[in-house]
């Protein structure tokens, strides 16, 4: 990403400016954080007039929200016309977004290293839920503060765009990003929070490897289990990706140097949970014995704040490329061996690595909880690390549920007509035994679910029950991802509670081939394809979908698409092969033969987001580039020609369009229709003999 060097020589003033004002020297008593995230670095993004819209999930709720700003990292004053606070209505749309003033004022400057607080606006905050953050700058943007690995969509105007900071509809947004820029934090008061928790980490605090737009990084998960206590808290993610514990870069300052700022300084901080050191033994920065004294000074200087700390075993990593070794993984034993056993350093242990670790190769991540880069746990595993804290020892909560229940397999596979079984085990996690326990599933409309038996009716703590199904969903349901969710009621001191889980099933197509009009051709090897309806599956390998290979399976309809007109699609799902398999739309004069013009592909890859890919030349092969971004699923795409032009776009929801380029392809005609059609491609070069799979539908050509 974009990280521009700062001053040495200013490293210091600069990270005293940014120190957020604590919440009791404000005078303002009973401000708890309910999102944060850690700012790190800038870039000049060379526009003028826009606005930016931010949405953030918050984690605890309130009557009255603030928020935090920062203008750190740089070396210019930061100017905002106009911000506003609001509901998120879906996408970039706002509910009755709410002025937000400093000191009174609707217009602020902070300078170069500053940070600033607003005012103070009644609004009901739902815990759990979107708050949009939007900020107009007049004049030209020199520079963005920001945090860059969001995994969050973030809406800006086009440059010159103007002022849409009060606009409810997000129409004016059409330029896509998944960094935070400038915002640090929300906070909320009025509510029942009794504080915040704090996890300082590092990329796997940040959520690497989680599915982007769906709040799914450990922080989230954990946020979601203190939101089922009476008296719940708010949690803050303080990860940077790549961070370390003893040592710091320009743009990414240690754990010890940023502690004060990101930790130390949050309204309402009751605890922190210590989850770094990874990046320290990898980059070998650090010996066990330094990191050991590392993670003793964090934890020293939150108690002297009173603070509980909280500290996390480091996860296993053999297998992520070469960075592993037999030294290394001593090292990493000797560090989570002391903070098992630190003699009081740490008030309690989240063993990360014991919730995510194979028990048969404890060197290495359990496949269930593996992203495939084994190092970064996918949705799985950050839930499990979720799973690993125990909300008891946290000090910020009470009343927490004294049972949690959740569904295996993780991501089940499911036919059509056939059934699958899925499993509920409900674990007793408190101090206290629950009752009357009953859990059921929730379905979606005509699935059914058979009951292989009944579970316990009481659970004693540390104890476990288990109920199954056979779940079937109908014969002509979707394909794509349905959610499978479930529900545990029981008794618990007197009182009736709830722990809830969900997991993504994906109803899997069979190949069965498509109906006329449609065609399908292909340039890689092992294509298969189906069609339910409106709905399309593609089966490809291929090595490789851009510059020296186009290798590529595809349903296409011939000489559909105008040479004034669109093609769009929505990619559901998109499984198998690595990070860069693709899947998406194309336009060419003739798919079967690229090579004769006009060729442009939008494709969502698995991990890297969207990709704009043109042949600038009529070769055949696409040359240029252009996207990036979070990758996320459900992606709507659509192609746009004007003759010779072409205009590319993406979507969350298929109501907010993001621009993601213009291509002028000299190979195109300006009269002629071209092929249109769905694609996908395995990009299995670094896989070999893989297979990615990828369901599609509503694809229309207009």
């Amino acid at each position: 990403m974009r990280w521009s060097s700062w001053p040495r020589a200013l490293a210091a003033a600069v990270l005293l400016a940014l120190l957020p004002v604590p919440a009791h020297a404000e005078g303002r008593p009973g401000w708890t954080g309910t999102w944060a995230t850690a700012q790190h670095a800038s870039y000049d993004p060379g526009t003028s007039e826009v606005t930016v819209r931010i949405p953030v999930h918050v984690s605890a709720g309130g009557t009255s929200v603030r928020i935090r700003l920062t203008n750190g990292f740089t070396t210019d004053a930061l100017t905002i016309g106009h911000a506003t606070v609001g509901r998120r209505a879906g996408g970039a749309d706002v509910v009755a977004p709410r002025p937000l003033s400093f000191a009174g004022k609707g217009r602020l400057t902070i300078p170069a290293g500053g940070q600033a607080t607003s005012d103070p606006v009644r609004l009901t905050v739902p815990a759990g839920r979107d708050l949009v953050v939007s900020l107009y700058f007049p004049g030209r943007l020199t520079h963005v503060s920001q945090h860059w690995y969001g995994l969050q969509t973030v809406y800006w105007t086009s440059d010159g765009g103007g002022d849409h900071a009060a606009d409810r509809a997000g129409g004016a947004f059409s330029v896509a990003d998944s960094t935070f820029p400038f915002l640090t934090g929300v906070d909320v008061r009025g509510g029942p929070a009794r504080g915040a928790v704090v996890a300082l980490g590092d990329s796997i605090t940040d959520g690497a490897a989680s599915t982007a737009n769906t709040n799914r990084r450990w922080p989230d998960y954990l946020a979601a289990r203190l939101g089922e206590c009476t008296a719940p808290a708010g949690v803050l993610n303080a990860g940077i990706s790549g961070n370390q514990v003893t040592a710091g870069v320009d743009g990414n300052p240690s754990a010890l140097d940023r502690l004060e700022r990101d930790v130390l300084s949050q309204p309402g901080a009751r605890t922190v949970i210590v989850a770094e050191g990874v990046n320290d033994l990898i980059r070998e920065t650090a010996t066990a014995g330094q990191l050991i004294d590392g993670l003793t000074e964090i934890a020293r200087r939150a108690h002297a704040r009173g603070l509980r700390v909280v500290g996390a075993t480091i996860v296993p990593y053999n297998g992520y490329g070469d960075h592993w070794s037999e030294a290394k993984e001593g090292e990493r034993t000797e560090v989570n061996a002391f903070v098992r056993d630190s003699g009081g350093v740490f008030d309690a242990v989240a063993d990360f690595d014991r919730a995510v670790r194979d028990p048969d190769e404890p060197t290495r991540y359990a496949a269930a909880y593996d992203s495939g880069d084994h190092l970064h746990p996918n949705d799985t595993g950050l839930k499990a690390l979720a799973d690993a804290v125990d909300l008891n020892t946290l000090g910020a909560a009470a009343g927490c549920t004294a049972a949690r229940v959740r569904l295996t397999p993780y991501r089940p596979e499911l036919r059509p007509g056939q059934g699958t079984d899925v499993t509920a085990t409900v674990t007793g996690t408190g101090g206290s035994a629950v009752t009357d326990l009953r859990t059921r599933l929730d379905l979606p409309p005509g699935w059914t679910a058979h009951p292989l038996g009944q579970g316990r009716r009481t659970l004693g703590p540390g104890e476990s029950t288990t109920v199954t199904w056979t779940v079937t969903p109908p014969a002509d349901a979707t394909w794509g991802t349905q959610q499978i969710g479930v529900t545990s009621s029981f008794r618990q001191d007197g009182r009736v509670r709830h722990t809830t889980d969900s997991v993504d099933g994906t109803v899997v197509p069979v190949p069965t081939g498509v109906r006329a009009p449609y065609l399908t051709v292909s340039t890689a090897p092992d294509a298969q394809y189906a069609q339910n309806g409106d709905q399309f599956a593609i089966w490809a390998a291929g090595q490789d979908l851009s510059g020296w290979k186009d290798e590529k399976a595809a349903v296409y309809l011939p000489g559909a698409a105008s040479a004034s007109g669109s093609v769009t699609a929505r990619v559901v799902t998109q499984t198998g092969s690595g990070p860069s398999a693709k899947a998406g739309i194309a336009l060419a004069a003739d798919l079967t033969d690229p090579a004769k013009g006009g060729y442009a592909v939008l494709t969502m890859s698995a991990q890297y987001g969207v990709e704009f890919m043109t042949d600038s030349d009529g070769d055949g092969r696409l040359d240029t580039w252009a996207g990036g971004g979070a990758s996320y699923h459900p992606a709507w795409l659509r192609l746009t020609r004007d003759g010779t032009t072409c205009i590319a776009y993406a979507s969350t929801d298929g109501a907010h369009w993001l621009h993601i380029g213009t291509v002028v392809l000299p190979s195109a005609s300006a009269t002629a229709s071209e092929d249109a059609g769905l694609v996908a491609s395995a990009v299995d070069l670094d896989y070999p003999g893989q297979v990615t799979s990828a369901v599609f539908d509503a694809f229309t050509v207009s």
